[in-house]
């Protein structure tokens, strides 16, 4: 008998609660610090409330992975629960984050034997989040772990991200980003266009004067690689939805759109990106 694959991730994913419901994913949450004050992602703080605090706050906040043992116990209790049901657990890139190590050091600590495969997603916020959700999607169809886990490879080779950020200087506060491109964004209005390299590390793709241009560089970046296919949207917003439909808006004119997606920037990655930041998500629809 053939047990269906438990879907385990972190808060980072920033994916919406409505997926998380329906598909039973397994959150493993950050935190998140402002100053003495410590909250759980997504669980003491939403991210409305974690963008109106960051207006009020002069030092910026901090976040901190989960513990291995925080992830030691997820796992435990799901063994507990059936000992014989395999593990996905897929997580922020380890090139920004020890989170990816810590679910590793989690496991090794178990004293029962379980089937677990942790991956490093090589991304960041709903970058991966989809393939989370893409994962519990083969795993309701009853995929086992190891065809989980070539998919997911696949949407990492196959995926399209970029984000437009407000300012560099959470980025560069955060030591997420080389310290030169922070100069540069605070010059005349101009709008990096930001990805996430195969190492699962922040670059900046190119430089553009001015939100307009630069969605429409955004839009041929796009295009070089999925013109004419299906594609998935998803959009991602710090707490500002009125701006990730109007973005959808604007992609629908040049892209056969199946299914759009919109979900918050949640607290972790909003401290280090900022406030204002519009993320761009798209993939092909499997065939």
């Amino acid at each position: 008998m053939s047990h269906k694959v438990t879907i385990v991730t972190d808060s980072t994913a920033d994916i919406p609660e409505e997926l998380i419901r329906k598909y039973g994913i397994h959150i493993v949450p950050l935190r998140v610090l402002f100053g003495e004050e410590t909250y759980a992602d997504g669980v003491d703080l939403t991210s409305e409330q974690f963008y109106e605090k960051l207006k009020k706050v002069s030092v910026l906040p901090t976040t901190s992975q989960p513990s291995p043992t925080d992830f030691m116990d997820v796992y435990q209790s799901l063994l507990d629960e059936n000992p014989e049901r395999p593990i996905v657990s897929i997580h922020l890139s380890s090139g920004m984050s020890g989170t990816y190590q810590s679910a590793m050091l989690g496991k090794s600590l178990l004293e029962t034997e379980g089937d677990i495969t942790v991956l490093d997603s090589k991304s960041a916020s709903y970058g991966y989040g989809l393939m989370v959700v893409q994962a519990a999607e083969l795993a309701e169809q009853g995929k086992s772990a190891v065809e989980i886990a070539a998919a997911i490879e696949g949407m990492q080779q196959s995926r399209k991200l970029f984000f437009l950020v407000d300012t560099l200087e959470y980025l560069q506060k955060g030591g997420r980003i080389g310290k030169a491109s922070a100069i540069l964004g605070t010059l005349l209005n101009i709008k990096p266009i930001l990805s996430i390299d195969e190492e699962g590390v922040i670059y900046a793709v190119e430089k553009v004067r001015g939100h307009k241009k630069a969605m429409a560089r955004i839009i041929e970046l796009f295009q070089k690689d999925l013109t004419g296919k299906r594609v998935n949207l998803a959009v991602g917003h710090t707490a500002d939805p009125g701006s990730a439909i109007a973005c959808a808006e604007q992609l629908r004119g040049h892209f056969t759109l199946n299914e759009v997606i919109y979900t918050n920037i949640g607290a972790v990655i909003g401290s280090h990106v900022g406030p204002g930041v519009i993320a761009i998500f798209m993939w092909p629809v499997p065939e």
